[in-house]
């Protein structure tokens, strides 16, 4: 299907990124075909024979078990793709960069034992899976899948919605230090009643089903994105804190 408007694929927006960032080079110059034919090169299909055949192509294959073990120019086992080329619990690499060689457990910053003024508020304990009907944001437009998953929803245990006076399937508000969203509430007692599960990536109508879409930029919309305090970043990764986080569960009105 072609992009419809302005819309383009991520790989185009990561590449023409890269590129005003003068990193380019790494990037294939901003060439995406050619990144597809490096990464197709190991295959030895062409990306021209995958684009004239859409359906896909079958590749006879070979399951190759321990590889790490076949012998490099020199006769020695080739390893792992580490410095050392074993399976490394310790890291020289991060020790490098003044970080932990060993992997530890640090306390959320947010999180009921390094702020139980906040926890005091926001009790409960809230995370976040992505659903695996769709991909990413993706797909809510899709008849076939909204059918499946119509309405953003998150999980608690039965306990934590008995004491705030919630039913399965009633619509709630969650609210963080940060923001908040709105979703179903489906109970689930495999849950510690302190955890909450949220889900990202609402936000798409399907007209076909008369399904609402839900305004990204408002907590009364279904965005877990608002609940999450975007400058609390671990220090490695630079990723946010999506899955520490602290919260509370309400009774909402339904949806308008």
């Amino acid at each position: 299907m072609p992009p419809q408007g302005q819309a383009r694929s991520d790989t185009e927006l990561v590449f023409a990124l890269a590129d005003r960032l003068g990193l380019g080079a790494q990037f294939w110059d901003g060439d995406v075909d050619a990144a597809h034919r490096a990464q197709l090169a190991p295959s030895g299909v062409t990306l021209e024979q995958l684009r004239a055949a859409p359906e896909g192509l079958r590749v006879p294959l070979q399951t190759r078990h321990r590889k790490h073990a076949d012998p490099d120019a020199q006769g020695n086992p080739r390893g792992f793709a580490t410095p050392s080329r074993k399976v490394e619990l310790w890291s020289e690499t991060f020790l490098d960069h003044g970080y932990a060689a060993l992997p530890d457990f640090v306390e959320p910053q947010i999180g009921p034992a390094a702020r139980p003024d906040l926890a005091a508020r926001f009790p409960l304990v809230l995370t976040c899976a992505k659903p695996t009907l769709f991909c990413q944001t993706q797909h809510r437009a899709l008849p076939s899948l909204r059918r499946r998953a119509p309405e953003p929803e998150i999980e608690l245990h039965p306990d934590a919605a008995a004491v705030r006076g919630i039913a399965a399937g009633s619509w709630v508000s969650v609210e963080t230090p940060a923001g908040g969203m709105r979703a179903r509430a489906r109970l689930n007692d495999k849950l510690d009643p302190r955890v909450v599960i949220g889900e990202h990536g609402w936000w798409q109508s399907c007209a076909e089903l008369g399904a609402r879409g839900y305004d990204p930029f408002s907590d009364d919309g279904a965005n877990f994105n608002r609940t999450v305090d975007a400058t609390i970043r671990d220090p490695i990764s630079g990723t946010p804190a999506h899955r520490a986080n602290l919260c509370e569960v309400r009774p909402s009105a339904p949806a308008s």
